[in-house]
């Protein structure tokens, strides 16, 4: 699901705008020359359909003002006017192969990059030991490797060694009571410090993954809100290149059947919103349901664009609605949907 008002900005100028879609592609030593040659079409492309110098050189200062390797190598979106320079500069997982694209419109062109924004799944990923836990902020889309937007080591305070001692002493038990305790002083770090970053970050899964009585401890400790976000991955880690390969084809694992989910779901409250007159789909009712701001959340089909798309996401963008996927087949009428914040008359 995406908030759609992180797009309010963007609406507030005034068109027409130009809309880029810049493919992901592996990182080489020919990236920056290839870039410059990809943006080179596309800037002649824009000029063509009618764009101003003043726009496409604020686009090409956005776009080839990089650094070299990966940062040239990722997908992104932007967005640009005339007077106001470029409005948007976003990452975008494209679906490999899609190619670059370029608009010159009256609203800007969103719907791929809204879509892909839905699709994606943010997740807090805690790969986790005694000592403490590796905690990374991603997100997955498919077909992608997953996009790390922040990583962060959280150690325990305790300063007791965490390793069990063997043997039956009195003084062995008494290193062992400590220790124990240690890593449960350690866990309960971990836990607040996760609580902190779910706040801010917002993920839709946390997703333990590590040492398996580590992961259990954590589990153990998280709070009622962590544990309804959990999810186990047991395959994998941060040990080195195999360990994370294989944690991040879980990770997309995981997201993928999330999506899944999570358009099922969206589907049954469609239906069922319909059945008793809160929700509406075709571009007409939809666009007059945003016009009348009673769109709670815009439902795009994935891969379905709809004729009254760029018009409905700016509707929808300045009442507050957010947007979120079905699968492609649902049977909305041209491809969009709307649940409702209350009922519209027919």
């Amino acid at each position: 699901m995406m908030d759609l008002t992180r797009l309010r900005s963007v609406y507030e100028s005034e068109g027409p705008f130009a809309t880029v879609y810049l493919e992901g592609r592996s990182p080489s030593e020919e990236s920056s020359e290839q870039l410059r040659l990809r943006w080179r079409d596309l800037r002649e492309r824009l000029a063509g359909a009618g764009a101003g110098d003043a726009v496409l050189d604020a686009l090409e200062a956005s776009v080839l003002n990089v650094e070299y390797g990966e940062e040239q190598a990722n997908g992104r979106v932007l967005v640009a006017t005339e007077n106001a320079g470029v409005l948007l500069a976003e990452p975008w997982d494209a679906a490999l192969g899609a190619g670059d694209a370029q608009y010159w419109t009256r609203l800007p062109e969103l719907g791929a990059y809204v879509r892909e924004e839905c699709r994606s799944v943010r997740m807090l990923v805690v790969i986790a030991d005694e000592q403490g836990a590796v905690v990374r902020q991603e997100v997955l889309a498919q077909q992608h490797h997953p996009r790390e937007l922040g990583s962060e080591t959280v150690e325990g305070g305790a300063e007791t060694d965490t390793h069990k001692p063997r043997g039956q002493a009195l003084s062995h038990k008494r290193l062992q009571r400590r220790a124990e305790q240690a890593v449960e002083h350690n866990v309960e770090e971990i836990v607040s410090r996760l609580r902190t970053i779910e706040a801010e970050f917002r993920p839709r899964l946390l997703v333990l993954a590590g040492e398996t009585q580590a992961r259990s401890m954590v589990r153990e400790k998280l709070t009622e809100r962590l544990a309804e976000l959990r999810v186990d991955a047991d395959r994998g880690g941060n040990q080195d290149e195999a360990a994370e390969q294989a944690l991040a084809e879980q990770l997309r694992e995981i997201a993928e059947k999330e999506s899944a989910r999570n358009a099922r779901e969206r589907a049954e409250q469609l239906n069922s919103g319909l059945a008793h007159g809160q929700a509406v789909h075709g571009d007409h009712p939809v666009a007059r349901a945003a016009e009348m701001g009673a769109v709670d959340t815009l439902l795009l089909e994935y891969g379905t664009g709809t004729e009254r798309e760029a018009f409905l996401l700016k509707a929808c963008a300045e009442t507050g609605a957010r947007a979120d996927l079905v699968e492609s087949g649902t049977g909305l009428a041209e491809g969009v949907g709307a649940l409702l914040r209350f009922p519209i008359d027919n």
